[in-house]
């Protein structure tokens, strides 16, 4: 049997309303919010009794999925913002976008730091990583000619 495709990637956030404000500042949709609670939420997380907030992002396309969730109950355990690019199971999710330049600036205003440079990889893309406005790793990439 095989995969037939991958629903979403999911993101633990902080503060939702500002990351959705982020996400839809690059240009994903919020396709939906709700509220997630209770046992048999937790039989599928392994939690137990859970309350969480979730947000689903929805790139252009129609094609990917990014789910936002801030947990109420129970607390966040461990921080991995900070974690080096390096560190085993780290996230990192990428775009590509229009105009890596365009996207950055607009970005920043929503507190998108730039985590290195903007790179040039042969003649196929500029890339480069940001670090959200919660410290969330994001890259970005542009497709030259």
């Amino acid at each position: 049997m095989a995969v037939k495709r991958m629903d979403n990637v999911g993101i633990v956030v902080d503060d939702l309303d500002e990351t959705i404000a982020f996400f839809r500042e690059l240009g994903l949709e919020l396709e939906g919010r709700a509220t997630i609670e209770g046992e048999w939420a937790g039989r599928v997380t392994g939690l137990g009794d859970q309350h969480v907030e979730i947000a689903m992002m929805r790139t252009p396309d129609g094609h990917s999925r990014l789910e936002l969730s801030r947990f109420l109950t129970p607390t966040v355990v461990a921080d991995h913002r900070n974690a080096p690019v390096n560190a085993l199971g780290y996230l990192r999710v990428m775009f590509t976008v229009d105009d890596i330049g365009d996207t950055l600036e607009r970005l920043r205003q929503r507190g998108a730091q730039l985590a290195g440079e903007v790179v040039r990889y042969e003649d196929v893309y500029r890339l480069c990583y940001i670090r959200g406005p919660e410290g969330h790793l994001i890259g970005l990439a542009q497709e030259l000619g």
